[in-house]
């Protein structure tokens, strides 16, 4: 049976827990087995999804040290062999994923997208020369398969709940860390449209208008997201761009406004349930997967649309 184990990043849990999916494409009808490990924090989240939940009692792990969390999982991997490890490309996921196949002396493919086989071979498919062209990586060596994977492209589907194996343990190889927490100071809350059900998005037809979004986004009760020529263009930052380059959504509408939907972008759209494209071009790629296209200039929609909300909202 091939073993999997999954880096359950505490500060994306449920990123981490989709990681399940990878694995069950990357072994499609082989009998697996999956271990997530947890650094010192609660897993009842990941209780019933995976087959085992290995908890790590370690001081070094409450400043999330990479040194020290390289070290516990390289030991984990020397004592268990698993045939897979996969880590989710968060913040903290992409300073470990790197440190920890240098330590494995095996290869890494980064911010993976999609899994293919073709025939008995393994690729992992994922964004190259920014983004650009989408490249095929395919696995050679006797090595772990070992990923870090992009977080929201995938989403596991837990139909099954399954007996969970919990077991705590304390390394004994991990060096003395060497990172010290000199204080504290709570960062201020921003959102993710990675979890917004309705996505008012800006693209290139919008420059100069872009702020026109948030009042809309604010009738809609959603967010405003951005395409990479308005983060390009220093207008939006790069927290709120949908993209390869970005992050990957999957809300219940997306609003494209003024977009042209080049591959780059439409590959961070991914179980989008209804898109609506508002364009002075209706044969711009994006308007070919959209479920309503609305040809005209997005800043008069916009004004429009608002005023017919809040029209119907007062009687």
């Amino acid at each position: 049976m091939r073993r999997c184990l999954i880096y359950l990043d505490g500060k994306a849990l449920q990123d981490s827990i989709d990681l399940l999916e990878v694995a069950r494409q990357i072994y499609a009808a082989d009998d697996y087995w999956t271990t997530g490990v947890i650094m010192g924090l609660d897993a009842n989240l990941a209780i019933g999804a995976f087959d085992s939940i290995i908890q790590v009692s370690l001081d070094q792990i409450e400043t999330y040290d990479p040194l020290a969390i390289t070290d516990v999982l390289v030991e984990l991997q020397q004592t268990r062999a698993f045939d897979t490890i996969l880590v989710p490309a968060t913040p903290f996921g992409r300073m470990l994923a790197p440190r920890l196949a240098m330590h494995l002396k095996t290869g890494l493919v980064a911010d993976v997208t999609a899994i293919r086989h073709e025939g008995e071979q393994l690729l992992a498919i994922r964004p190259a020369y920014s983004g650009r062209i989408m490249a095929a990586i395919e696995f050679v060596g006797e090595g772990p398969v070992m990923m870090s994977i992009r977080p929201g492209v995938f989403h596991w589907d837990r139909q099954t709940e399954k007996n969970t194996q919990m077991e705590t343990i304390t390394p004994d190889n991990v060096r003395d860390g060497r990172i010290r927490r000199l204080a504290a100071k709570a960062k201020e809350q921003t959102y993710d449209i990675r979890e917004s059900d309705v996505l008012v998005s800006g693209g290139g037809g919008m420059i100069g208008h872009f702020h026109e979004l948030e009042r809309l986004a604010q009738t809609l009760g959603g967010q405003v997201s951005a395409s990479r020529k308005i983060v390009d263009q220093g207008i939006a930052p790069r927290s709120i761009q949908v993209g390869q380059s970005g992050k990957t959504v999957s809300p219940k509408l997306y609003l494209a406004l003024g977009i042209n939907g080049a591959v780059q972008h439409v590959e961070g759209l991914k179980q989008v349930k209804n898109i609506i494209s508002v364009n002075l071009n209706k044969n711009a790629p994006i308007c070919s997967l959209s479920d309503i296209v609305v040809e005209g200039d997005a800043v008069a929609f916009i004004d429009k649309l608002v005023a017919k909300i809040e029209q119907e909202a007062s009687t």
